[in-house]
């Protein structure tokens, strides 16, 4: 998920073990909340094939949408719907439905759109400064650009260090802002040197790019992505029925310390499945290097 290594062909995560962590029985109606490019959700369709098993899949990028339904077509137990999973109970009002029995979120950004050029999400390329994971614009109505050349230095530093835990923010917000004061930044490229150039030579051949984290930070602003994360576990429980199951993938550590912290306050009301969360295998992390920090949890709704 969140990777800037290369192009790669899309591979799901952590697939059999999220797919059997949602106990899936026949009859049961199962929501992908971020259905991305379908192969957790074909995988499902497939495995349950003729049971009676329903899919109701989620995304906000059109793009990904349109290689699920691709990739789902020899099935109609599901519905594709154009919405972050956050609107959740939007589509389940409009479909009539009132409980479901699993839910899956795989967070984050997919390696499929950090890969496609155009959308500004690596520093890999030099392209306009965008960011949306909603590839026909912006949930927020915001992009990067805006982030990058309007927003004020405190603020900048703020969400480096507290979405991006990047150690040099000040640094490097402080340097954004004169960059910016001489001429717009307006591509990723521009931004990576600017970063590049405010932080310690021994940072900038360390073990990742110095751009990794700075960019990690502007891209959850933009998308609101820890909100997202918020609204869409309330809602995933509010819709779960009794017995049904909730499982998360999250790969860095803000989004797995808000699953942790949802979990921890609804400890009363469902049986947590996975007291340590499970992780890739030395296997998977050898075939899907991106797999490398997920971390897979479940919880079942009593």
């Amino acid at each position: 998920m969140n990777s800037q290594e290369g192009n790669r062909p899309h591979i799901s995560v952590l697939l059999n073990e999220s797919i059997e962590g949602l106990d899936i029985k026949p009859k049961d109606i199962v929501i992908d909340g971020t259905v991305g490019a379908g192969g957790h959700t074909f995988e499902i369709l497939n495995r349950f094939n003729g049971s009676g098993v329903k899919v109701i899949a989620l995304d906000r990028d059109v793009q990904a949408l349109e290689i699920a339904k691709s990739r789902c077509a020899d099935y109609e137990n599901i519905s594709f719907h154009k919405e972050n999973f956050r609107n959740l109970d939007r589509v389940l009002a409009g479909l009539g439905i009132d409980k479901v029995n699993a839910i899956l979120l795989d967070l984050g950004v997919s390696s499929m759109q950090l890969d496609t050029p155009g959308r500004g999400f690596s520093f890999m390329r030099d392209e306009p400064l965008s960011m949306t994971m909603a590839s026909d614009g912006s949930d927020t109505g915001v992009t990067a650009y805006d982030v990058v050349n309007t927003w004020g230095e405190e603020n900048l530093a703020d969400i480096i260090y507290g979405y991006g835990e990047e150690r040099y923010s000040r640094r490097i917000a402080r340097a954004i802002v004169e960059a910016r004061e001489l001429a717009p930044i307006k591509s990723t490229g521009q931004l990576a040197l600017i970063i590049k150039s405010a932080v310690p030579g021994s940072y900038r051949n360390g073990r990742i790019h110095p751009s990794t984290k700075t960019f990690q930070a502007i891209r959850i602003a933009v998308n609101d992505e820890l909100g997202a994360v918020k609204e869409g576990l309330d809602k995933a429980w509010e819709y779960l029925d009794k017995d049904g199951r909730l499982v998360v993938i999250s790969f860095h550590s803000l989004e797995d310390r808000i699953v942790k912290n949802f979990i921890k306050e609804h400890k009363d009301e469902g049986t947590i499945i996975t007291k340590k969360p499970k992780t890739a295998s030395d296997e998977e992390m050898r075939l899907n290097p991106r797999s490398r920090s997920a971390k897979l949890r479940i919880f079942q709704k009593n």
